[in-house]
């Protein structure tokens, strides 16, 4: 089947974005609005039945927190994967910079193919994300910024950062393998921190799998700060 654009499920005063999980047509990905209150066990129902008749067999969720996750558990999800979650409050930054021979700009139109390739070599296939997975990183928050790492004319890491408010989020950060260690990663996620704070930004939010030590190591080196509660992504396989 041809996999349906992202849409927004409406019902009354509560809204979530939907849409084909990494490209693939068979398992939607479900998420509330950025700027939602917490969605009800009726309200997820709905968009269970409005997916099922898209011809979905299966749901995976966004990284939810604690609060959000009640209603979804009621309608009989259960946890896929669990993820650690990380605040920086943005007051202390540093002038971290990219490597000499490596330069930060603004993504092009042109880099997708190499954006895609790398986020495929960078995480395992059930996070991997495609064109329409990227797409749907920057249209989850009001505003955002996407930089790429470029070593000559190779694209060698990226990085997506949302603000919604005086909240920000950084969305995905990926590094080209054979590049990691040498302060890219750094490099990407300081540019977004500079860009929230310059914004208005007051505290920024980013999460990581539990197991990934590498990324956290990274995080934590940064100034971000593990939250009290982690999220997770929940999962429904559909009743045909």
């Amino acid at each position: 089947m041809s996999a349906p654009s992202p849409r927004v499920i409406r019902r009354g005063a509560e809204r979530a974005r939907s849409g084909p999980w990494r490209g693939d047509g068979t398992l939607a990905h479900l998420s509330p609005a950025s700027d939602s209150q917490p969605l009800s066990e009726a309200f997820i129902r709905h968009c269970l039945d409005e997916l099922a008749q898209q011809g979905y067999t299966g749901v995976v969720t966004s990284a939810l927190t604690p609060l959000e996750q009640q209603a979804f558990l009621a309608a009989g999800f259960r946890v896929e994967q669990q993820l650690h979650l990380l605040g920086h409050d943005l007051r202390d930054l540093d002038d971290h910079g990219p490597p000499q021979d490596v330069r930060l700009r603004r993504f092009r139109t042109g880099d997708l193919g190499a954006v895609v390739r790398l986020d495929a070599g960078a995480f395992d296939s059930f996070w991997t994300m495609d064109a329409a997975g990227l797409q749907e990183a920057q249209d989850a928050t009001p505003r955002s910024r996407f930089r790429v790492a470029v070593l000559g004319d190779r694209l060698v890491g990226y990085a997506i950062t949302g603000r919604a408010g005086r909240r920000g989020y950084l969305q995905r950060l990926a590094v080209a393998g054979d590049q990691t260690g040498r302060g890219i990663g750094q490099a990407l996620v300081m540019d977004g921190l500079r860009w929230l704070r310059r914004r208005g930004a007051e505290r920024c939010l980013v999460n990581t799998q539990i197991g990934n030590e590498r990324a956290l190591d990274l995080y934590e080196r940064m100034g971000f700060r593990r939250e009290p509660s982690g999220l997770a992504v929940l999962g429904l396989r559909l009743t045909p």
